[in-house]
């Protein structure tokens, strides 16, 4: 496990965000459903997206990875395997796209991933699937994982459950319009990580497919085909919010560009959080400057930007009063139970906070601890961290610091050209 020693400072300067991992994954799919040549621009090569590279390559396509463009076309029928099984290391993104995508053929196909993957919600997707007809052998007991899927699927109308994750919707809108006849999808329960089904909702546009929505129901017209060749994908935005956060509680002055303003991306809501903190926030184009410090107190929603809530629990336990995280409960099924680790990082920093069934009320201060957190495994608790050990007087230590090779494998070096020190440690 790499530890990094992380030195106070006040990170400045201007960078270009990473490729967005959420929209490298709905390029991926797109490209493999269209089957023929599609070239995927400025992809995100990271651990998550490289598994449904993977993935998809087990199902049917080549995927030729360059440094700034990846070529996806259809691999001749004589040289695929005989038996498809998918490793989806600790992607839940890949699990659930694929296990739609792979629904549509007559073929078995085995799902398997590590971590906590296993464990993570499937049940919603698993139950519409086999209401269109798909035959899915699950394990016994509380895992989701493996299990194997044999298709083909149909079109009809179906009930999902839309308050565990948007990523059942997504999964599914990329299969039915190229299904013979139309579909409709009942969305049932309080409705997650909207932003997410907007964006997948992009990328087919993009690429010829149309839908109807409303905050209930996707109608989804049969019969469709993928008629694009051809995706770049945007800066990332959820990646970018760790760099705005750290330049308000440095303070600092940090500009990122390179993030599509026509694209929808869920975690672009820091920027408001931030300047509801009382940050300095400029958008212009397709970049944001935000300069710190941050000082006030704030009462924030996170229901459709789940993957912020770390990263926001940490600004609220560095400004003094007591703000108020809401929503987002389902937070807590994610690559760890972000709830249960927000409530400890806000802890370790010097903060108070109360736990309430749909809430934390958390008292920040001035006087931030440093960190002494060598344990954490999640991407994004380590990047919430990192931030949060800007604010202390002295230097923290926190670990695993690989973890970013899942979202955002250039974090460490971004910081450092930023002017920050994040040493590894031995």
């Amino acid at each position: 496990m790499t530890r990094r020693r992380i030195v106070p400072g006040n990170p400045r300067g201007t960078v270009r965000a990473p490729p967005s991992k959420s929209y490298t994954h709905r390029a991926v799919v797109v490209a493999h459903l269209a089957g023929r040549p599609f070239q995927i621009r400025a992809p995100l090569r990271s651990a998550d997206t490289l598994a449904t590279a993977r993935g998809i390559e087990q199902l049917g396509s080549v995927v030729e990875i360059g440094n700034d463009r990846w070529n996806v076309r259809p691999r001749p029928s004589k040289h695929r395997p005989g038996r498809t099984s998918i490793d989806c290391d600790e992607s839940g993104t890949t699990l659930r796209f694929l296990t739609a995508v792979a629904a549509r053929s007559s073929e078995r196909v085995r799902f398997r991933g590590g971590g906590r993957l296993p464990f993570r919600p499937m049940g919603p997707l698993i139950q519409a699937l086999s209401r269109l007809g798909a035959k899915v052998e699950l394990p016994a007991g509380s895992r989701s994982l493996p299990f194997a899927i044999t298709g083909p699927i149909h079109s009809g109308r179906i009930g999902l459950d839309a308050s565990v994750s948007s990523q059942f919707s997504s999964a599914l809108l990329f299969v039915l319009p190229l299904l013979s006849g139309d579909s409709q999808i009942d969305l049932r329960g309080p409705r997650v990580s909207g932003p997410y089904i907007d964006a997948t909702n992009r990328v087919l546009e993009q690429n010829g497919i149309r839908v109807e929505r409303d905050h209930r129901w996707i109608r989804i017209p049969g019969d469709q085909s993928i008629r694009g060749d051809r995706f770049v994908v945007p800066g990332d935005a959820s990646s970018a919010a760790y760099l705005w956060a750290a330049a308000a509680v440095a303070p600092g002055d940090v500009t990122v560009e390179d993030i599509a303003p026509d694209l929808p991306q869920a975690d672009a809501k820091i920027l408001d959080i931030l300047a509801s903190m009382g940050a300095r926030v400029g958008v212009r184009g397709d970049g944001a400057r935000v300069q710190g410090p941050i000082h006030d107190a704030v009462d924030v929603d996170l229901t459709d930007a789940p993957d912020l809530y770390p990263l926001v629990g940490t600004l609220m336990s560095t400004v003094e009063g007591t703000s108020v995280l809401r929503g987002a409960d389902h937070a807590r099924l994610k690559e760890s139970d972000r709830r249960t680790q927000t409530i400890g990082l806000a802890r370790a920093l010097g903060a108070r906070v109360q736990v309430r069934t749909s809430s934390l009320w958390i008292t920040g201060s001035r006087e931030t601890r440093p960190l002494r957190l060598r344990s954490l495994r999640d991407h994004r608790v380590v990047m919430s961290a990192a931030v949060g050990a800007l604010a202390s007087n002295s230097p923290s230590e926190i670990g695993d610091s690989t973890a970013v090779r899942k979202s955002y494998p250039g974090f460490w070096e971004t910081l450092k050209s930023l002017g920050i020190t994040a040493r590894k440690m031995p």
